[in-house]
């Protein structure tokens, strides 16, 4: 699967539950959509991350992106219940990094 770099990086933080560097794949001004709340800035997409990576310990495994839709499928698994489960991220990009992202 041909993932961009940024996206490749991000799978790679998740799954060290690295908050920090999970964070740095987005940009300054990027907002991350989840479980119906909305996280704007950096700073508060890496609280988010911290705090769910606390809480669900949710590792990802690609199944399927797609480069015109800037769509990548996952399963992830972790502490919840019903894990694992297949989830959509929706992706945005800003010169090189993420600007947006929301995920169903």
């Amino acid at each position: 699967m041909n993932l961009p770099k940024v996206v490749t990086e991000l799978i790679k933080a998740q799954n060290n539950f690295d908050s920090t560097s999970y964070a740095n794949c987005f940009t300054e001004t990027a907002v991350v959509f989840d479980e119906g709340k909305t996280h704007n800035g950096r700073k508060e997409i890496e609280k988010w991350i911290d705090e769910a990576n606390k809480k669900y310990q949710a590792t990802m495994k690609p199944l399927e992106y797609s480069e015109i839709e800037h769509t990548l499928k996952t399963e992830v698994s972790g502490t919840f219940p019903g894990s694992p489960i297949t989830m959509t991220y929706n992706y945005e990009f800003e010169d090189g990094l993420i600007q947006s992202l929301k995920i169903v």
